[in-house]
């Protein structure tokens, strides 16, 4: 078993599930997308975007690009929540910011798609 490529996994996975756990929930309710799980994913995204730097393939072009996406997207979903909550009701920001996270949700989902497919083809 190659250490590397099980933290990699792990990263990978746990960005997924942390943007999930975000994401999931009644769009108009700010209850049910608490913050610091937005933060938790933002920081595991940044992690395995940094894991990714390493690989020189054209796979490796890809996961990084969906990296970069969720990133921005995340990071963006963080500077919204930080500054609406002190200029509007936040009731009515949370759907943009719940959108911008549906929108890294995709990249991880084709970041796991594309682990998924690598570690088949993967010949012993």
């Amino acid at each position: 078993m190659n250490l590397e490529k099980v933290i990699f996994g792990f990263f990978i996975v746990l960005a997924l599930s942390l943007n999930y756990g975000f994401f999931l929930g009644d769009l108009d309710n700010p209850a049910h997308h608490h913050p610091n799980e937005l933060y938790a994913a933002i920081i595991v995204n940044l992690i395995a975007t940094v894991l990714k730097f390493g690989d020189r393939t054209q796979i490796g072009a890809v996961h990084l690009a969906t990296s970069l996406v969720a990133d921005l997207q995340l990071i963006a979903a963080a500077i919204l929540y930080a500054t609406v909550s002190d200029i509007y009701e936040e009731i009515t920001m949370i759907n943009h910011i719940v959108s911008l996270s549906a929108g890294a949700l995709l990249a991880n989902i084709i970041s796991v798609v594309l682990l998924i497919a690598e570690t088949i083809s993967l010949r012993r």
